[in-house]
């Protein structure tokens, strides 16, 4: 136990250029603090110390606003960066070097007593709000974007952006040091990438037609602006 909390230490100070020094992981960073918790109360679950280890987690859980299920499994390296509102549930299997952000959910979707809570690969990053609901598995080396709602297994090395979310194929490796951050500016936008696109094969068809129409028309955006003209604003 000790091995894997020094190497959430180490993982907090790799994953956030914020982290200046050990000791202020060990005492600023409630993600840390959660998972050392969750490293004891998940002890005692399998030591026969079952309502101890309930306690625990509930006291972890109003300190740093973490919620872990102490029979959740949490292999060395995690590193949960702003902590606040992340929710990890009873079955949940979370590989090791994993990167969660604030406000993500590892649920459940039914009333079984099994199975019911994802299984996350290694070296997977999780984005700010990221909800991950089922007994699904997310392959190793995955990125789940901001919000996203994945309820469908994900291959090794995807992308997933979108509600529900939508799985992308790498087309080239994760580049090195993308596991240091997120990264969702660089995601895409699959709906209004697609919008845009049909718009722009509109705009030509019509522009290539014997007159234009008459009716409104909404024309596709300049360098990602929409024309505020087109919608009377």
């Amino acid at each position: 136990m000790l091995a894997a909390l020094r190497r959430d230490v180490r993982a907090a100070m790799d994953r956030d250029p914020a982290a200046r020094s050990t000791l202020e992981v060990l005492i600023c960073y409630p993600g840390v603090h959660a998972l050392a918790g969750h490293r004891a109360s998940h002890w005692l679950w399998h030591h026969r110390g079952r309502l101890p280890a309930r306690a625990l987690a509930e006291l972890i859980r109003v300190l740093t606003g973490v919620e872990i299920h102490p029979a959740a499994t949490l292999a060395p390296g995690v590193f949960i960066d702003h902590a606040t509102g992340v929710v990890i549930g009873e079955t949940a299997e979370v590989g090791a070097d994993v990167t969660i952000y604030q406000g993500v959910t590892l649920g459940g979707t039914s009333l079984d007593h099994g199975k019911r809570h994802p299984t996350i690969g290694d070296r997977v990053i999780i984005g700010a709000g990221a909800k991950v609901l089922g007994p699904v598995t997310v392959g190793h080396d995955s990125q789940i974007g901001a919000n996203a709602v994945v309820v469908k297994p994900v291959p090794a090395g995807s992308v997933v952006v979108g509600v529900p979310g939508q799985v992308i194929a790498r087309s080239r490796p994760r580049p090195p040091g993308a596991l240091a951050g997120a990264g969702d500016t660089m995601l895409p936008d699959l709906v209004g990438a697609s919008l845009q696109s049909l718009l722009t094969r509109v705009d030509r068809l019509e522009s290539l037609a014997n007159g234009h129409g008459t009716g409104p028309v909404i024309r596709p955006p300049d360098s990602g602006i929409w024309h505020g003209e087109d919608f009377s604003i």
